[in-house]
């Protein structure tokens, strides 16, 4: 009884002495765990932080890219927007005439210079007369009424001229310098930038006397008219309309170069 008492004590004794020792085993390998996770972990942060720093190297390399190309359209728009107020200018100057130069310091004719004031001849040729050619031996008071019209167009003064060939067309409704008369009438209101009163008279000359000498000229600027007022769809119909039913023609060639300045503006915007 002594000795199974005594064996009992050194046994109990003997797992008191193991206990820490296992308990020791045991934490140290909860701290190598715990050192391997963060190991783990800090490698995989390396990895982040490299695929952050490619990822910051790709970056900059597209935003360069993107400044490049940002640059190169800005210099094509600025190409095309040259080519066009250039282009405009030259048909602003051949609508307008030959002599009105460019104002200082601009290079070109702006697009909102459209309705240049128009330039008539010193001394406009007498109109041609289909049928009786001699109904102009009977024009003496109307030839000397269109003067009178014509010469404040020349001057500049488009309010006087327009009443002038107003007052024209209503004593002479049909004569032979009535088609001459709704053409320059027309050009008095496009100068003033009245594009609706201008396209009435184009429109009427064209209709009248779609064979007369003015008719390919009435038939641009009514397009032009037409423009003016905002309508681009209608305008471009009426220019097309000059270069088929006028091939070859001064007014065809400028409504080719006004429909191209068009199509060229439209895209620019």
């Amino acid at each position: 009884m002594r000795i199974s008492l005594k064996l009992m004590l050194v046994a109990a004794a003997a797992l008191g002495a193991a206990a820490p020792a296992y308990a020791q085993r045991a934490s140290l390998a909860d701290r190598v765990g715990v050192l391997e996770t963060q190991v783990n972990n800090s490698q995989a942060n390396t990895d982040m932080l490299n695929q952050l720093q490619q990822l910051r190297t790709e970056m900059q390399a597209l935003q360069g890219t993107i400044e490049q190309l940002q640059h190169e359209n800005e210099q094509l728009k600025q190409r095309s927007r040259d080519q066009y107020l250039d282009l405009d200018g030259r048909l602003n100057r051949l609508e307008g005439g030959a002599g009105a130069p460019a104002a200082p310091g601009t290079g070109a004719v702006t697009p909102a210079a459209a309705a240049a004031k128009p330039t008539a001849a010193a001394a406009e040729r007498p109109p041609t007369v289909r049928g009786d050619a001699g109904s102009l031996a009977s024009a003496g008071d109307e030839r000397a009424a269109y003067n009178v019209a014509f010469d404040a167009l020349k001057a500049g003064n488009y309010a006087d001229s327009a009443q002038l060939f107003q007052s024209f067309l209503e004593l002479y409704p049909n004569a032979a310098y009535t088609p001459n008369a709704l053409y320059w009438l027309g050009e008095s209101f496009y100068a003033t930038r009245n594009f609706k009163m201008a396209e009435a008279q184009f429109s009427d000359l064209v209709a009248r006397y779609p064979t007369h000498d003015k008719a390919a000229g009435g038939l641009l600027k009514l397009g032009l008219s037409q423009f003016g007022e905002g309508n681009s769809a209608q305008a471009q119909k009426t220019l097309e309309q000059v270069i088929s039913r006028f091939p070859g023609s001064d007014a065809a060639r400028t409504a080719q170069d006004r429909l191209q300045s068009i199509r060229l503006g439209q895209q620019l915007r």
